[in-house]
């Protein structure tokens, strides 16, 4: 539940805030956000899933890590082709919303099932993750889904949608997270053994959405050393919360 807290509390924004986020505040935002999903990506979920295949393929632990990475990529890379990306400013009429809801809809499905795959190695007992550890991934991803929030509620406002319609919106966007989290631990039993491959799946999923969607954004109209210091900022404080909670 804790990621689509960070969604709902984005989505608040609407509630609070004037129709439109300045620029610098949504470079700010997207900046730290796609430093959190960078440093969780590697920490919480690419190097857990070496280490869980260091014991039995010793040098080419690398494998698995490396197969499920890329599966993560083309897994999204696929979703983009099938749906295309809708920007909000292009989101006036109502076909416009729905694509851009299921596009952000889909997208959030890798990051519940990260959460779940985590939690579902530390109910079965891996050494190579803590309670401490999943949390923090948790946490990271909430807080990379609270401008992703704000970002979808405040531009439907801001074409004419009531308040509370766009929060809505904004909210069930993130209610898959919970949903996939929840399904994977279910199935823990069935996961546990292909472990390493959907850990890295997880950090593929994540880093596409991070490259394609995230980083163009804070460049997306020149330069932005704002930007750039944001997501240094997040991706050193998710790095921070995770090897000294870890």
């Amino acid at each position: 539940m804790i990621p689509f807290i960070g969604t709902t509390l984005g989505s608040s924004c609407v509630l609070l805030m004037k129709k439109v986020l300045s620029r610098n505040i949504e470079r700010l935002l997207m900046g730290a956000a796609a430093g959190v999903m960078t440093a969780a990506s590697i920490w919480s979920l690419l190097l857990p899933a070496i280490s869980q295949c260091e014991a039995g393929m010793g040098q080419l632990a690398f494998i698995p890590p490396a197969a499920g990475f890329a599966f993560g990529i083309l897994f999204l890379m696929l979703i983009d082709r099938l749906i295309p990306q809708i920007k909000t400013e292009d989101c006036a009429d109502g076909s416009g919303r729905t694509m851009m809801m299921l596009a952000v809809t889909l997208h959030n499905i890798p990051e519940g099932m990260a959460v779940g795959v985590v939690y579902a190695g530390l109910l079965y007992g891996s050494s190579d993750i803590t309670e401490a550890a999943a949390l923090t991934l948790a946490v990271g991803i909430a807080i990379q889904n609270f401008p992703e929030g704000a970002i979808i509620s405040m531009p439907l406002h801001a074409s004419g949608m009531s308040r509370a319609r766009s929060f809505a919106f904004g909210t069930l966007s993130g209610i898959v997270e919970p949903i996939g989290a929840a399904v994977t631990v279910a199935a823990a039993g069935l996961i546990i053994p292909a472990m390493p491959y959907l850990l890295s799946f997880a950090a593929g999923a994540m880093i596409y959405v991070t490259v394609s969607e995230l980083i163009p954004e804070i460049y997306a109209d020149g330069g932005s050393e704002a930007g750039t210091a944001a997501y240094s900022a997040g991706f050193l404080l998710m790095m921070i919360l995770d090897v000294a909670l870890g």
